[in-house]
């Protein structure tokens, strides 16, 4: 810290290799301070969410009308696992309607949903590309043509083509639906979690995110927050949203952002357990995450200024704030900061200020991939059942989800400078929840 004050005292009287010195030194100093600032709540995630988790209340429970929602583009090779697992479900037949929208389908998408008994909406718009828009046009349909009234549920379930759900799924989060909440979101696990080190690398994100952020949220009765898919939304916010106005990249986030805005609470149900099947391909990976940062930073645009207004007086929007940025903002100042600085004190002749920012820029390297390994770790003590491969794998993953979320830093800077699209991800994985939920875990 004394290199620190000379710095500040001295201002431009020091010599250049102590200069650098003192602004490598502070720099270091205060990205980490600041990184602990605005993460200390997840640190407390994290302990809370490990040591505990939330279960739902044991009492009698009303059955409530619910529409199941699923939106698809070419789905035909995976679509109709989830519908029989739908199908499959404890919760009573007559009171859920499977409404599915065939978004630009090539294939025979909307022929196998209707040979399945859903209620199928074919749209056709090559201009408005995305699952927001995709949602609107069902949504605005069902609420305002006549044909319909009949049709209208007390809430909707959200699920995207790709997913299976356990047989329980739909009365687990009835149960949370009816104890008050208007939106509920679910337990998120990966079907072809052992494909390889990026299926893995997402299968352990999505676990963190249900067990450690959602699950400790809901215990200390904040807001959670949606992600993407298995979310219960009443048919009442659903209207109060413009029919589901959100029509950026990541239309989840924007949800939850407004939502969080508006001072309710997301409620989590972690015995609704779903499987969802992630991208296999780095190429795949890398064009759906660089969307998802694209989303982020048109989340901000949109709502960033009601966020920050609302963070000294609703904890939900500082996390959600939180969420959104700091952390690649942090890790790229650092990662850009500390070379330039070991090129300079190289330049200037000083092989010791170089070292210094080189072995800074390490140590802040091995800091956040133990940060990510520690996550792991924890995520496969408390979830090893829930894991569906083989003991080696989840083991040997554990090692590549550092590096897999390392890559979100490339891509979310990639995201700032390129124009992003919304684009499908091709899904193959034709798994049934009975060929799932049948694995043994030393089953190759």
């Amino acid at each position: 810290m004394q290199l620190i004050f000379d710095l500040i005292k001295y201002q431009g009287q020091l010599p250049i290799p102590n200069a650098m010195y003192g602004f490598i030194y502070f720099f270091t100093n205060i990205t980490g301070l600041l990184f602990m600032l605005m993460y200390f709540h997840q640190f407390i995630y994290l302990i809370i969410g490990t040591l505990r988790h939330t279960k739902v209340k044991d009492k009698v429970f009303k059955f409530h009308t619910i529409g199941i929602v699923i939106s698809a583009r070419n789905e035909s090779k995976v679509i109709a696992n989830l519908i029989n697992s739908i199908r499959a479900n404890d919760y009573p037949q007559a009171m859920i309607r499977i409404f599915v929208i065939a978004d630009n389908c090539t294939d025979n998408t909307a022929q196998i949903c209707r040979d399945l008994g859903c209620i199928v909406f074919e749209r056709n718009d090559t201009t408005k590309i995305g699952k927001g828009y995709a949602l609107n046009y069902m949504f605005t349909k069902l609420h305002t043509e006549s044909q319909y009234a009949d049709l209208i549920p007390e809430a909707y379930l959200i699920l995207d083509a790709d997913n299976i759900i356990k047989p329980n799924f739909i009365t687990e989060m009835n149960k949370v639906y009816d104890s008050g909440y208007d939106m509920v979101t679910s337990y998120r696990n990966t079907k072809n979690f052992g494909k390889n080190w990026i299926t893995s690398g997402y299968g352990y994100w999505f676990l963190h995110e249900a067990r450690h952020l959602n699950n400790a949220r809901m215990m200390m009765k904040t807001c959670c927050a949606i992600s993407g898919t298995g979310f219960l939304i009443s048919q009442a916010v659903v209207k109060e949203f413009g029919n589901w106005s959100f029509f950026t990249l990541t239309e989840d986030i924007q949800c939850s952002t407004t939502y969080a805005i508006t001072g309710r609470r997301v409620a989590y149900c972690g015995t609704a357990e779903l499987y969802d099947e992630q991208p296999e391909t780095f190429k795949q990976s890398w064009r759906q995450r660089e969307r998802w940062a694209k989303g982020l930073y048109q989340v901000l645009g949109l709502q960033g200024k009601n966020l920050i207004k609302n963070t000294f007086t609703k904890f939900a929007c500082w996390d959600i704030l939180t969420t959104c940025i700091p952390a690649l903002i942090i890790s790229c100042l650092t990662l850009i900061t500390l070379p330039i600085c070991a090129i300079v004190g190289f330049c200037m002749g000083s092989v010791t200020v170089g070292l210094f920012a080189l072995q800074s820029l390490l140590m802040s390297i091995v800091q956040m991939l133990s940060l990510m390994f520690l996550i792991g770790i924890l995520i496969c003590i408390t979830e090893w059942k829930k894991i569906k491969c083989p003991a080696y794998k989840k083991i040997l993953y554990l090692f590549t989800f550092p590096l897999f979320m390392a890559t979100y830093i490339p891509i979310a800077v990639s995201a700032m400078f390129k124009k992003v699209e919304w684009k499908p991800i091709v899904h193959t994985a034709d798994v049934s929840i009975e060929e799932l939920e049948g694995k043994s875990e030393n089953k190759k």
